[in-house]
């Protein structure tokens, strides 16, 4: 295959990369990225001279670019993640999501078809969505994938949005897709923004911890590592047309998290000061903040074989001793 991976710079893309790139079945490895805050190639260093390798650095917004990297690396399978991602942000912001999430999506998808015709043998387009399109769950149940879209930020509503055009792409073009919607991943080359590493670095440098509202949200939480092989799973070995939902079968109240990783860096770190509980604060909810979150994985655990690999606290400890280990990274992707 001639593999295309959109957002193969940002944090789940390039552990998707590291995880593909000496596949015997991948010839080429493509990674279009345009190195927005989030993307960076300092996450790559390890495969950046692979000669299986090319970067483009294009933005999804960019239609003629973006059919110019399909045509000209002959690109047959797609594994798109090329996101905003980031909830606060888009509230705040709005308009970035709307443009890359769902008109980028829309270029991707267009440029595949102009260019695959309706010659599909040895094709594929993978894109990689979110639970939280979803919306919020009560105290009880899971999210199917058969659960209707109910999303509640601009956020997941583009993703939401992005998953509908996918969708439409297979039904109406016979585009040969498939979906996959994932809970909340942790572990190395995670922007220092997200909640995991925000709190890490927040009590190394014994700054107060923020917790929104009761700290009583609760997530479904997704060593990345575990994410990068269920994702080449339902890539390789999923029926087109179809949604999978990869979880970790593993929720957790931000405050526990929070105070597990408090008590994880207090063993790892002593001389970072030490009983670093007393730095959590409170800070005031913020808006369409959904309160739970939870995925029934059961379909691609029957239907592929896949369970995750990692027990939180394993990946947990794993994730901070990788931040403690790569400050330097962390200087890094933040001067910029």
């Amino acid at each position: 295959m001639n593999l295309l991976i959109t957002g193969g710079a940002g944090f789940i893309g390039s552990n998707v990369v590291h995880h593909a790139i000496d596949r015997p079945e991948v010839a080429r490895l493509v990674n279009l990225d345009c190195l927005t805050y989030a993307g960076h190639l300092e996450n790559l260093k390890k495969v950046s001279r692979h000669p299986n390798y090319i970067f483009e650095k294009v933005d999804l917004r960019d239609k003629a670019a973006v059919l110019r990297v399909i045509k000209q690396h002959d690109i047959t399978h797609v594994m798109h993640l090329a996101a905003e991602s980031h909830v606060d942000r888009s509230i705040t912001g709005p308009g970035d999501f709307i443009h890359t999430n769902v008109v980028g999506t829309f270029n991707l998808l267009e440029a595949c078809r102009a260019i695959w015709g309706n010659h599909f043998t040895n094709k594929r387009f993978h894109h990689v969505s979110t639970v939280e399109v979803y919306g919020s769950l009560g105290p009880t149940g899971f999210f199917l994938e058969t659960t209707p879209h109910a999303p509640n930020s601009p956020y997941s509503a583009s993703k939401a949005a992005s998953d509908m055009l996918v969708r439409a792409y297979h039904h109406t073009y016979g585009l040969p897709t498939v979906i996959t919607n994932c809970s909340n991943n942790y572990g190395p080359y995670q922007f220092p923004e997200k909640l995991i590493p925000v709190v890490i670095q927040s009590i190394l440098a014994r700054k107060a911890v923020p917790v929104y509202g009761d700290g009583m949200n609760v997530r479904d939480w997704l060593y990345v590592r575990d994410h990068a092989e269920a994702l080449w799973l339902v890539f390789t070995r999923g029926k087109p047309g179809e949604t999978y939902n990869i979880g970790g079968h593993n929720e957790w109240a931000n405050l526990r998290i929070v105070e597990l990783i408090c008590d994880l860096i207090d063993e790892l770190a002593p001389k970072a000061g030490g009983d670093s509980r007393k730095l959590i604060s409170f800070v005031k909810d913020r808006p369409g903040h959904d309160r739970r979150y939870a995925i029934d994985a059961s379909k691609i655990q029957r239907e592929l074989g896949w369970a995750p690999a990692h027990k939180f606290e394993q990946g947990l400890r794993e994730t901070i001793q990788w931040y403690l280990d790569n400050q330097a990274w962390v200087k890094a992707v933040t001067s910029h």
